[in-house]
Order: C-alpha cells, then sequence, then structure tokens
C-alpha cells in the first residue's frame, strides 16, 4: 500500500469562487512526495540482495556459521531500515517545508512540453500506480493545445478550434508520450498539414500510458463521444492516427464505441497504426521473461522487483491486449502465454498501418531481428506465424532505413496519410 503521504502530498485547496473549496493538484510537491517514497523504498531492496548475498555464504559455511548468520541479518536488517526511515523522515520535512513557502502552487508541470514530457515518461512507468494512490502525477485523458486542457463542452471548443471543421483527425500518441511529441524535430506536426491539404481539424490527445489499454480505449471512447457530440460543427469524418500504443488503443476505443453503440464511432472513417506493436513488442517479452526468471534467486530478486513493477501499460504490450478479458483474474507473472482475444477491426473503416525497419531491406537480417528497434515488421503489420489481423496490402506501407520514433514525423508517413484520409469508404447507415 502506497504511503498517506506519497498519495495526497500535492493537493492544494482552492475555491471556486462561490464559496467551494476544491482540490488543485500540485505537481511538483507530487514528484517530491515519490521521489522520497521511492528513496525510503530503496534501501529495502538493496537489504533484499544483500540478505540473499549473505545466505549463500554462510549456507557454504555450514551449521557453525549460523550463529553470526542471526546476528549479522539482524544487523543488516536494522541498518536498512534506519536509512529507509530516514528517508521517510526527510521526505515529510521537506514537504512540509514546501507546502508553508507555497512552492509549485503556480507551478504546472503538465502544461509545458519539458514537464509534460516528464510526466509522460513517468506515467508510462508506473502510471497504474499513480492512478491507484491518486497523485496528482496521474495524467487523466484529456484534449490537449499548447498544453492546457480543453474544456468537452461547445464554448471551450469554439474557442480552442476558432476554424473548426467537420473532418476530425485525431492523434493519440504511444508510451511514454504526449501530445508534443508529434511535432518532434519539425516545423509542421501531421495535423497541421492535413488541415492546410484535406479541410481536417486536427485533435490532439494525452492518456496515462501506464494504465491498461483497454482502461484507455475505454477512457478516449468516452471523451471522444463527449467531444464530438459538442463538436462546434456537425462532425461528417472522423480518422484515428495512433502511433505504437496509440494504435492499440485507438483500436480499443474503436472496439468498445462499437459495443456500446457509441455515436462518435459511426464517423469513424480512418484507423492508421504507425508502428504499432498489433501482435506485441520483444522488449516486454524480453522483460517478462527476466523478471521471472531473476526472482528464482535470492541474489537477483531485487533486479526482479524493480522489473515487476512496470505498469500494465507495459505488460499489454507483451501480446498486444485491446480488452479487459486479457488481463482481468490472470497472473501478470505467468510465463505461459494464455491467448490474447482476437478483436475485429472497426465496421466501415478503412484500417491501414505504417512498418518500419532500421535497414533498407525488411528482409535483412538486422531488420527481421530489430524491427524499428522496438517493434519488429510483422506485429506492425499485423501479420505473423501464428495471428493475422485482416489488413489489406493496399492499405500498408514500409519504410526502410527509419527507427520507431521517426514515425511521429515523417514525410514519406504523412504522404501516405494524405493519400488515405483523401479517399474515404462509404459512411455505415444509421442503426433503425
Amino acid at each position: 500500500m502506497p504511503s498517506t503521504d506519497t498519495a495526497t502530498a500535492g493537493m492544494e485547496s482552492t475555491s471556486t469562487g462561490d464559496g467551494v473549496e476544491i482540490s488543485a493538484p500540485n505537481e511538483v510537491r507530487a514528484l517530491s512526495a515519490l521521489a522520497f517514497d521511492e528513496l525510503r523504498s530503496f534501501p529495502g531492496a538493496i537489504r533484499d540482495m544483500h540478505l540473499g548475498i549473505a545466505e549463500r555464504a554462510f549456507r557454504g559455511v555450514g551449521p557453525a556459521g549460523r550463529p553470526v548468520q542471526l546476528i549479522h541479518d539482524a544487523l543488516s536488517s536494522r541498518a536498512y531500515g534506519a536509512i529507509g526511515a530516514g528517508a521517510s523522515a526527510l521526505g515529510k520535512a521537506a514537504d512540509t517545508a514546501m507546502e508553508r513557502r507555497g512552492v509549485g502552487e503556480r507551478t504546472s508541470l503538465s502544461t509545458t512540453q519539458k514537464g509534460s514530457f516528464g510526466l509522460a515518461v513517468l506515467n508510462g512507468l508506473i502510471g497504474d500506480r499513480l492512478e491507484r494512490e491518486g497523485s496528482a502525477l496521474a495524467q487523466a485523458a484529456s484534449a490537449r493545445m499548447h498544453g492546457e486542457r480543453i474544456g468537452l463542452n461547445e464554448p471551450s471548443l469554439r474557442d480552442a478550434f476558432p476554424q473548426a471543421t467537420p473532418r476530425l483527425a485525431v492523434f493519440i500518441h504511444g508510451l511514454t508520450g504526449d501530445e508534443f511529441c508529434w511535432s518532434w524535430g519539425a516545423e509542421d506536426a501531421y495535423g497541421e498539414r492535413l488541415a492546410s491539404d484535406l479541410d481536417c481539424t486536427a485533435v490532439y490527445l494525452r492518456y496515462n500510458s501506464g494504465l491498461h489499454i483497454s482502461e484507455n480505449g475505454r477512457t478516449v471512447a468516452a471523451l471522444l463521444e463527449e467531444l464530438v457530440e459538442a463538436w462546434p460543427v456537425e462532425v461528417d469524418q472522423i480518422a484515428l492516427v495512433g502511433h505504437s500504443m496509440g494504435g492499440l488503443v485507438a483500436r480499443s476505443a474503436a472496439h468498445q464505441a462499437d459495443e456500446r453503440d457509441h455515436t462518435w464511432v459511426r464517423h469513424v472513417r480512418h484507423v492508421v497504426s504507425l508502428g504499432t506493436p498489433h501482435h506485441g513488442a520483444p522488449l516486454e517479452q524480453g522483460a517478462h521473461r527476466a523478471a521471472v526468471a531473476l526472482h528464482k534467486l535470492p541474489e537477483t530478486r531485487m533486479l526482479a522487483s524493480f522489473l515487476k513493477k512496470r505498469s500494465a501499460g507495459i505488460r499489454d504490450l507483451r501480446h498486444g491486449s485491446l480488452v479487459d478479458e486479457d488481463w482481468r483474474g490472470r497472473d501478470p507473472e505467468a510465463l505461459r502465454a494464455v491467448a490474447c482475444q482476437e478483436v475485429p477491426l472497426l465496421p466501415g473503416a478503412t484500417h491501414c498501418f505504417v512498418s518500419a525497419t532500421i535497414t533498407h531491406d525488411p528482409k535483412h537480417p538486422l531488420g527481421r531481428l530489430l524491427g524499428d528497434i522496438l517493434v519488429l515488421k510483422p506485429s506492425a503489420s499485423g501479420q505473423s506465424k501464428t495471428r493475422r489481423i485482416p489488413f489489406r496490402d493496399e492499405h500498408g506501407h514500409h519504410i526502410g532505413g527509419t527507427h520507431h520514433l521517426a514515425l511521429l514525423n515523417h514525410p514519406e508517413v504523412y504522404e501516405r496519410l494524405q493519400d488515405w484520409l483523401a479517399t474515404a469508404p462509404q459512411a455505415l447507415a444509421a442503426p433503425a
């Protein structure tokens, strides 16, 4: 269980102007509390490794060394406990000092590009824990512009999008990402270019990528339902564009919205995934196996504990899970893989994908081994030896000689994106 200080630090009381007190997040204090909480628990992890190594050494000595081992273990545990208690006391003192001085009351990390990036990485790594603790650092799903959250009501949307069009292009970032990542290394992001070339209005989303993909899919589906209902003009077409994990969130959101008969999903004409691990990512698969192996020895359990702290979102990348049934009631540490539920593609929409390899030839041994560094070509294209997603060949594109993050802003990606979105499939008939 998280400490009370970690769960509640970072909440400041503010007034709405009508006498009602609400809690506003103080992200600076919350970040400080998290750092000290991690510092408090770190000596315990070192203790476990120390005692594990000592146990093996004393076992070699035999029964004669047992009395010495008892004294050693007691003194070591007390010493490490004292260090942890000292870190906890220091954290409380630091938080009290920050509260008195009003540190962070007028500072929002999540609205600045650098601060948002730091929080995005943190959310990707332990976002599920932050959500459980009610931390001010947990990033709720939202539409953003220049880092600021956009209200999902008509006045707010009209102010944010004074030239709103009936065509929306919704951009969904990947693991440890945020809306700023779409403009890395370029003057104009895909959305701004589509606005000029195809009269689309770009909407950039932010979400907590440490949560389960199905949880984010459900939240994004609800967000888009509110956004479309309050959009300043009647929505005609929607394109979902997801990078990496964002492509899985887009598919999950569309699937869950379709099951719940949301209005917005009937306007979706394109679902585009860029470097998305539809069949899983090798790094998470390796981390999963390593955590199980390292836990078997006392000396390496600290490393196993570290790996086991990885978020639910990262764990879902093991097989590309899209629905609750893939994880609910299942042991996350089980080595034996349970079949991932196959989710159908959204009817009435064109489903497109872009894959990449660091080698120009995707059949090169290095390209086959590393893919785009994070995702292999068979996973990005939905075509592996054991699973197949029914993408059509003409709706797929491969880019050689590039890497995973380059797909966020790549001229060849934009060329294909423009071509795909220029032609929309026939609209679905409204349900009777």
